[in-house]
C-alpha cells in the first residue's frame, strides 16, 4: 500500500520482501522505520550528521542482514532497534568519533573566547596568515580553506577529494601546531 510517496508493509509482508531483497522491501523500511531508529541513534550520538551517516549504515546493515533476523525470538523492530543502538555505541567508541569531538570541543572553545572578549576575527591584524606559511602544504591548504575563505569541512573534502576524517585530522594537526607561536 501506498500513501503520499511512503510505502507501508505489514511486519510479515516486510520481512518477506527484505529477504528477497526486493526494492519495495528496501522502500517500506525506509518509510516506515527511519524516523524512529534516527531517535534510537540520536540518544547515543548528538551530532547530526554523524547520526545521519549511522542510521545509513544501519539500514544497510539490516538490507544485508535480515537472513539473521529470527521471527520467533522477537519482533522486527526490536531486532532493527538492536542493530542501530549497537553501530552507534560502536561509533562513540571509535577513534574517528573521540577526533571528531576534540576537533568541535576546539572549534567551539575558540568562538565562545571570542564571544566573551566582544573581539573580532581578524587573522591578518594578529599575523596568523603569515604563520601560515610555516604549515606543512596538506595542512596549509586546509585551515586556510576554513578559516580564511570559510569552507566548511565537508566542502573542504568534496573539493579537495580526500576523506573527512583526513579533513579533520589535517586541520587538528596544522591548529596544534600554530598554538605554538602563541605560547
Amino acid at each position: 500500500m501506498i500513501k503520499a510517496n511512503k510505502v507501508f508493509l505489514e511486519e510479515p509482508e516486510l520481512v518477506i520482501a527484505l529477504k528477497q531483497q526486493k526494492k519495495i522491501g528496501a522502500e517500506a523500511l525506509y518509510s516506515m522505520y527511519s524516523a524512529s531508529l534516527m531517535g534510537i541513534i540520536q540518544r547515543v550520538i548528538t551530532d547530526n550528521e554523524i547520526a545521519e551517516d549511522v542510521l545509513q549504515e544501519g539500514l544497510v546493515k539490516i538490507w544485508n542482514s535480515i537472513q539473521q533476523y529470527d521471527a520467533s525470538k522477537g519482533r522486527l523492530f526490536t531486532w532493527m532497534v538492536n542493530v542501530v543502538r549497537n553501530l552507534s555505541i560502536d561509533k562513540v567508541r571509535s577513534k574517528d568519533y573521540r577526533n571528531h569531538s576534540k576537533n568541535q570541543d576546539l572549534e567551539n572553545h575558540v568562538n565562545s573566547i571570542d564571544i566573551q572578549h566582544n573581539s573580532e576575527y581578524k587573522p591578518e591584524l594578529m599575523g596568523v596568515k603569515d604563520l601560515l606559511q610555516k604549515l606543512k602544504p596538506e595542512q596549509k591548504i586546509i585551515v586556510d580553506m576554513i578559516y580564511f575563505q570559510g569552507y566548511t569541512h565537508v566542502e573542504v573534502a568534496e573539493e579537495l577529494a580526500m576523506p573527512l576524517g583526513t579533513v579533520k585530522t589535517r586541520l587538528r594537526m596544522g591548529i596544534i601546531e600554530l598554538r605554538k607561536y602563541f605560547k
